[in-house]
């Protein structure tokens, strides 16, 4: 197989910034890499804000059980800030690609 369709398949379907540094370019993938894992958390950190009152209610013994109709009411507050970190992903994928797509490979 190509080393270019090797390193897209890489960035597009594993890890953004994975094709990079396969390549040997260790900066821009390092730098994907970094920023993939930091929207990431971001994420992260968004769902578990959204769902921290009934994350409380289950430990304080309030509510038996959760379901999933309080889960998308919990996070109704966060759905704008998390479609930003979602566009924020795809962007860096894009580039991932893109990237990958312009640039000279030597064999």
């Amino acid at each position: 197989m190509n080393r270019k369709i090797s390193a897209l398949l890489l960035s597009a379907l594993v890890l953004p910034g994975l094709g990079q540094l396969y390549l040997g370019r260790k900066t821009i993938g390092g730098i994907i890499i970094v920023i993939v894992n930091l929207i990431l958390v971001l994420g992260l950190f968004v769902l578990l804000r959204g769902l921290s009152p009934l994350i409380a209610a289950q430990i304080a013994g309030g509510a038996i059980s959760i379901t999933p109709t309080e889960v998308m009411k919990s996070l109704d507050d966060s759905t704008g800030f998390g479609k930003a970190v979602l566009a924020a992903f795809f962007l860096v994928w894009t580039f991932s690609v893109v990237d990958i797509l312009r640039a000279k490979v030597e064999r």
